[in-house]
């Protein structure tokens, strides 16, 4: 199986929702999803997109070449950022979501998500990343931690809905 990371494009929008509501569900949220497709896709491809994504794409062949088979890419992943901007820091790459469908994990496709990530951050010249982690997603933690990532207890997370 080949694994390749590549920019998302507009046709990738539903796959990517796919795996939105597949996070939710694994966090325990799975009502919270409330974004149309549409929204969701003119926020990362419309006149002025506010977030940008990267896949994970495997190839499987379905039935063997010789019985007629094809490849057929999978999106198995996705990270999704944004830029904000720290008055102390400067621009900050912000990643929203990173995750690998489950019958996927364990096969280093996070880990290739998260790098690309990093070397996103560095050619655009930013600083730092920032993103959040719940505090009981261990396997998200342990993770992290391999990159030396710090977590900060301090701050409260605040947010009102319109």
């Amino acid at each position: 199986m080949k694994i390749t990371i590549r920019r998302a494009i507009a046709e990738d929008c539903e796959r990517i929702l796919e795996l939105v509501q597949e996070l939710a569900v694994y966090e325990n949220a799975p009502d919270e999803v409330t974004v149309s497709l549409e929204h969701f896709r003119d926020g990362g491809f419309g006149d002025k997109p506010i977030w940008w994504a990267f896949v994970a794409e495997t190839t499987i062949n379905k039935l063997p070449e010789d019985e007629g088979g094809t490849q057929t890419p999978e999106i198995v992943g996705f990270a999704l950022y944004y830029i904000r901007f720290s008055t102390w820091k400067g621009q900050t790459l912000y990643l929203e979501d990173i995750l690998v469908t489950e019958p996927m994990r364990g096969q280093n496709i996070g880990t290739m998500l998260f790098e690309r990530i990093m070397q996103e951050a560095k050619e655009k010249g930013f600083k730092r990343i920032a993103w959040q982690v719940l505090e009981w997603n261990e396997p998200a933690i342990n993770f992290y931690k391999k990159y030396n990532a710090g977590f900060d207890g301090e701050w409260v997370n605040c947010a009102i809905e319109l």
